[in-house]
């Protein structure tokens, strides 16, 4: 039985179909979700989105973060950016890597949230180069 996925960017909705099952970068690692998985919330990290129709990976598409809310009918990914796969560019993301690494560097260190969000940002340029690499 299929799980309803949606990938949504804050620009628009960018897929809507069911699937067998979606792997998702979840922040504590790669997470597997079927039909009838327990709701939750989670935070994204950079990395593939993984469609699966039965044991066949049928799509992939990169995402910068964000969160994914799960029902045990419905994926839906709030990511903050989507890129196909051959859309990737190491050179992109190298410029990524260097401006939040500069940021990291020139921020307050005793403010906890701009540090936090400057090394989301370089995990993610890191992520998006590993990807990138991959294709």
């Amino acid at each position: 039985m299929p799980i309803d996925l949606e990938i949504v960017s804050p620009e628009k909705l960018l897929l809507s179909r069911p699937v067998d099952m979606v792997v998702i970068p979840a922040a504590e690692g790669e997470m597997g979700v079927l039909v009838n998985h327990a709701p939750m919330i989670v935070l994204l990290r950079g990395g593939m989105v993984r469609l699966y129709q039965g044991d066949t990976v049928t799509d992939r598409l990169f995402v910068s973060g964000g969160f994914a809310e799960v029902t045990p009918e419905r994926v839906t990914v709030l990511a903050n950016e989507v890129f196909a796969p051959e859309a990737l560019s190491r050179a992109e993301a190298a410029r990524r890597l260097a401006a939040a690494e500069a940021e990291y560097e020139a921020a307050d260190k005793a403010d906890m949230p701009a540090l936090d969000a400057a090394m989301d940002r370089m995990q993610s340029a890191r992520a998006m180069a590993e990807a990138a690499q991959a294709d």
